[in-house]
């Protein structure tokens, strides 16, 4: 291997997915080198289009030669979720991770879900995990396995609890467009949201000045209703406000994904993203965010 080959910075991204894909696009502009992997043969191809080096990785198909893969790798970053049986990562790589010879930072994606119902109260990261829902529960799991490798192996990982994500593509104004937008009214129900590439910031920042153990909520200034932010989205783009639905009338033909992003209510604190990591975040309500990305779009923005 060359000098010049370990002093460039390559990220290496467990779940190269939505989120992994912005924060490569902040590292690219600044020259690193990326590898990710994709379940799927084709999203592999997808993947090494955009110039990625791209592997194929799951629970039944681990890396097939995990050191060449991780070896050159000074960042890494996992947002494969756990399954029944734990973080399928590190049942199938926590010795290559281990063992990996340039290894500055890790970065593990969880959920603000892991904090559970609160009746509304605001939570920081010193809260006790008390998720109610099974891929919650998981994800508590999931990072008791990730900081006891880290301590156990002094490895530098963080944990980032992320809110609801939105941003290009994932957004509320697509369903608005679409006309299958509505409003459930659930008075006092909050959600907490985060632009991704807001998310991408806080990595970055992280990044650039590691606390190996600590972790991050990522969430955006002020949680909100889903009525509101769908209401905000229609003014926005002119369309029609749905009728307010009650929640109890809405629930019986919701599916169990929907009803369980229901099922928790909760306000998310995210001081110490910017105290310690010094983040501005971009988009620090939905508004911002909502009204760039129909701007993006090239819409016409009413004002909301």
């Amino acid at each position: 291997m060359s000098a010049n080959a370990v002093s460039l910075p390559r990220l290496f991204c467990f779940g190269y997915g939505y989120s992994a894909r912005a924060l490569a696009a902040v590292l690219r502009a600044e020259g690193w080198r990326l590898s990710g992997t994709a379940r799927s043969q084709a999203v592999c191809a997808a993947i090494a289009a955009e110039g990625v080096q791209a592997f194929r990785f799951e629970r039944e198909r681990p890396l097939a030669d995990p050191e060449a893969a991780l070896a050159q790798a000074t960042h890494l970053l996992s947002s494969v979720p756990p399954d029944a049986a734990g973080d399928p990562v590190l049942a199938c790589h926590d010795e290559a991770i281990a063992a990996m010879p340039n290894l500055r930072w890790i970065g593990y994606l969880s959920t603000t879900g892991v904090y559970g119902d609160t009746g509304g109260a605001l939570v920081d990261e010193t809260a006790p995990l008390a998720a109610t829902v099974p891929r919650s529960v998981r994800r508590v799991a999931a990072e008791r396995a990730w900081l006891a490798l880290a301590e156990h192996r002094q490895l530098p990982v963080h944990i980032f609890r992320l809110a609801g994500i939105y941003g290009p593509g994932r957004n509320v104004l697509d369903q608005v467009r679409r006309g299958e937008a509505r409003r459930i009214d659930r008075p006092g129900h909050l959600f907490s949201r985060i632009h991704v590439e807001d998310i991408a910031a806080v990595l970055r920042a992280s990044i650039a000045a590691p606390r190996p153990g600590r972790i991050y909520n990522v969430c955006d200034d002020e949680a909100a209703t889903p009525a509101d932010v769908t209401a905000f989205a229609c003014r926005l783009l002119g369309a029609p406000l749905p009728p307010l639905i009650a929640f109890d009338e809405a629930a019986p033909a919701m599916s169990a994904m929907a009803l369980s992003f229901w099922h928790d209510n909760r306000r998310i604190d995210n001081t110490r993203i910017r105290q310690e990591l010094g983040v501005q975040l971009r988009y620090p309500t939905y508004r911002e965010g909502l009204t760039a990305l129909a701007a993006a779009a090239g819409e016409a923005v009413n004002g909301a």
